[in-house]
């Protein structure tokens, strides 16, 4: 099996305006999918992330650090998960949440690269 990272992107603000019913109802449905996936033994992780943070930029003698925000959209959270090929791990990524609950939800399925074949070199990884 490959390993591929979905990354989940949504307007910066996107809840704001839910009912606290139905965020609940969204933070069930995620439950739900993420044990699916685990049962499927697909899912090594997912976490959301918090609306806090920095980016650091520029070059090793001149870095830049600022909010994380400054764009509308940003990354709510990851999953990192198996799956034969980008074809099962793009409808695995379809039956995501996000898009039952939100009209602006975005998600980038990349492959992973676990070794470098030019020098050998296997990534770390706990799992």
């Amino acid at each position: 099996m490959k390993e591929f990272m979905f990354m989940i992107r949504n307007k910066i603000n996107h809840q704001d305006s839910w009912s606290a019913e139905h965020f609940n109802k969204f933070l069930k449905s995620c439950e739900f999918y993420i044990e699916d996936i685990k049962r499927e033994g697909k899912l090594i992780s997912a976490q959301p992330f918090l609306k806090e943070g920095k980016i650091i930029s520029g070059t090793f003698h001149q870095l830049n650090v600022s909010p994380f925000n400054e764009s509308d959209e940003v990354q709510v959270g990851y999953y990192h998960i198996r799956a034969e090929n980008l074809e099962e791990a793009v409808e695995i990524a379809k039956r995501n949440p996000e898009f039952s609950f939100s009209a602006t939800a975005r998600i980038e399925v990349r492959p992973i690269k676990t070794k470098e074949e030019t020098t050998n070199y296997n990534y770390p990884n706990e799992n």
